[in-house]
């Protein structure tokens, strides 16, 4: 039932609702372009309270550096305010869980539990089609560069999870006796051929993805839309989508806000990767 809940939860994203937040009434009459978290080194600095909404920095040392009451009214402003689902309680619990007095915890673009989900359009054998690729950072000896970690493409999808026939297809545990001659059966129908594999077995869809662009099947046009799914704060899932509308309440915002356990972190994981 409650993972029922949290699907149910994550699929309502953006519903009207709670009427657009004023910034101001937090943090004085700063003007809409300044109140916008308009980059997401911004988003993560404003996050830990080491910027103004003027863009001003706080390095430790100053006296406003992650000061917890600035915290909180920083972090407050961060929300998308037209999503209903993300309720004034769930704000509140969250708040407390990141910015508690004795234990608060801060976001660190470098620490990893957080990545890119990159919608796109590829030319898939001349037909114009979605696909999503996800990409992390990878730290390197010097410096750290985004990698791409997995891909989603619906026709991939199709070819290795179309025939709902698990279990139904196997070798006969004798067949080494018939020097495997029964092979012939795993390759008469090659919509099947995935059923004679192991339980463990999962197909690599990056690995496919690279080699249709090598072949020249698969070519690269455009990005349409890129959002961060975060998981660095402990029991708390939450997605960052760019929002670009004549408000305060816009730039990079909280879109999708989740209390969730292990289990559900890994049942999230399989529900973002389509899995």
């Amino acid at each position: 039932m409650r993972k029922a809940l949290l699907i149910g939860s994550f699929l309502f994203m953006i519903a009207p609702g709670l009427p657009a937040q004023s910034i101001g009434s937090y943090l004085g009459d700063e003007a809409i372009l300044m109140a916008q978290t308009k980059q997401v080194n911004q988003f993560f600095r404003r996050f830990n309270c080491e910027e103004s909404p003027d863009g001003k920095r706080y390095y430790p040392g100053d006296s406003l550096f992650r000061d917890p009451d600035l915290r909180n009214r920083y972090i407050s402003v961060l929300f998308d305010n037209q999503n209903a689902n993300i309720t004034d309680q769930i704000k509140q619990d969250f708040i407390r869980t990141v910015n508690g007095r004795e234990n608060p915890t801060f976001l660190d673009f470098h620490g990893g539990e957080w990545f890119a989900e990159v919608t796109t359009k590829f030319i898939y054998r001349g037909t114009e089609m979605p696909l999503t690729l996800f990409l992390q950072l990878q730290e390197e000896e010097v410096g750290s560069k985004w990698v791409i970690t997995n891909v989603y493409f619906e026709p991939f999808s199709k070819l290795f999870f179309n025939s709902g026939q698990n279990g139904m297809k196997f070798l006969h545990p004798m067949s080494h006796e018939l020097d495997f001659m029964n092979l012939i059966h795993v390759f008469k129908d090659k919509n099947e051929i995935e059923l004679y594999t192991s339980r463990e077995y999962h197909p690599d869809f990056l690995t496919l993805f690279i080699y249709e662009v090598k072949n020249g099947n698969l070519a690269f046009k455009t990005v349409q839309q890129v959002k961060f799914h975060f998981f660095q704060v402990p029991d708390w899932y939450f997605e960052l989508v760019d929002f670009n509308r004549p408000a305060a309440n816009s730039g990079w915002l909280i879109a999708n806000l989740l209390k969730i356990n292990t289990e559900e972190k890994e049942l999230m994981l399989k529900f973002i990767y389509h899995e």
